[in-house]
């Protein structure tokens, strides 16, 4: 039987290489959903070359093209991220790759999780946001989370291989982005064109920024959190520029165990989707004889702030974390734009976290209250 794949947000770096992943074993899945907000050409293609039954336009001003365009092919056009939310809960889905980017990708995965599928989940504002409310209605629902990301895919496999043992620590491995090796003054005056240049990763604007500001990391500590049921202080970053250790999980003997490869998200795509079997998914192989060698490093919070400003959320809980990545959003968008510079990233974060009105229990209300009210107000400190 071939798996059912609902892809949310087809189009981005997470979609597109998704469907490759696909496009290489057509005999063991059939893309039967897919979505995006307004990338309309690249959603129409994908929808014809995969034999798409059902497609989701989020931006319902672009409908009508959508519709036009498919309508020879057969193919079921909806519009809006409520007609999304309703169809990821179809019989007809195995798994959903919760692939959107940013906190819009939230509702369609909650309404996933409370119709019991298995969602690869590389969307990580979704348990930045929402962790608490995402993992309880997970569990009531028998939802499953399968993470994408490379660094949670990493410990996940570790993970698979410690049996019953005991976590101590996990160590998440960063690259350390295209200004690991500068000093804070030149930093300070990067391009967001500059900051879009990762040495490693392939990924879109947002991820890219993200990891140059090492926000991202500090997302990915949040997630480790309620993928794994760790504390913060289970939780270690270090800087490893090669980007080959992914992540690695330590026990109480003080063994390590790592997880290895090249740069590459179809493979921690490809083992989701396929889970728990493996698939070839073209990537380049390690070759150890010609790899040198592989180093390591402290992060520095102080070039780069946003990783000691997500640990502070974390260890504050509540809805500090949610308030957090509405203000990064904001920030960030703004700084693609050449708003704002560099540091006002998290000098934005900062000020969000100030004066947050905490709520330490918060409802998915709650959740969502936060971003709209901390979204307004980093917007109010850019304009």
């Amino acid at each position: 039987m071939k798996r059912k794949i609902a892809i949310l947000g087809s189009t981005g770096s997470i979609g597109t290489q998704t469907l490759d992943v696909i496009r290489q074993h057509r005999d063991l899945f059939e893309v039967v959903l897919i979505s995006a907000r307004s990338s309309v050409g690249l959603l129409i293609a994908q929808a014809i070359e995969f034999d798409v039954p059902h497609v989701v336009i989020c931006n319902e001003a672009r409908y009508q093209d959508v519709a036009d365009a498919l309508q020879p092919h057969g193919v079921k056009v909806w519009a809006g991220v409520d007609s999304l939310c309703d169809l990821v809960g179809m019989d007809g889905v195995d798994i959903v790759v919760g692939a959107m980017v940013g906190f819009s990708g939230l509702r369609p995965t909650l309404a996933a999780l409370k119709a019991g599928k298995v969602v690869a989940l590389a969307n990580k504002e979704t348990l930045v946001a929402a962790g608490s409310v995402v993992t309880k209605l997970a569990r009531e629902h028998g939802g499953v989370i399968l993470p994408v990301d490379s660094e949670h895919s990493a410990i996940f496999q570790c993970l698979l291989a410690a049996g019953d043992n005991p976590v101590e620590r996990v160590h998440l491995t960063a690259s350390g982005g295209p200004f690991r090796t500068w000093d804070r003054q030149k930093i300070a005056g990067a391009t967001a064109a500059q900051a879009l240049k990762h040495p490693n990763w392939n990924m879109g604007n947002k991820v890219t920024i993200d990891s140059a500001t090492m926000m991202n990391k500090g997302f990915e500590v949040i997630e480790a959190k309620w993928l794994f049921d760790l504390t913060p202080d289970q939780i270690n970053v270090v800087v490893h520029p090669e980007s080959i250790i992914h992540s690695m999980v330590e026990f109480v003997d003080g063994a390590v165990i790592a997880q290895l490869g090249c740069p590459d998200m179809r493979e921690p795509i490809g083992f989701a989707l396929s889970f728990p079997q493996r698939l070839t998914v073209g990537n380049k192989k390690l070759d150890f004889a010609t790899l040198g060698g592989l180093t390591f490093e402290a992060p520095d919070t102080n070039r780069f702030p946003c990783l000691g400003l997500a640990f502070e959320a974390i260890r504050r809980g509540g809805n500090a974390p949610c308030a957090l990545n509405a203000a990064n959003e904001v920030a960030v968008a703004a700084y693609l734009k050449g708003l704002i510079s560099f540091y006002d990233i998290a000098k934005i974060g900062e000020k969000a976290l100030s004066g947050l009105n905490f709520a330490a229990d918060p409802s998915l209300d709650d959740i969502f209250a936060t971003n709209s009210e901390v979204a307004a107000i980093a917007d109010g400190y850019i304009h």
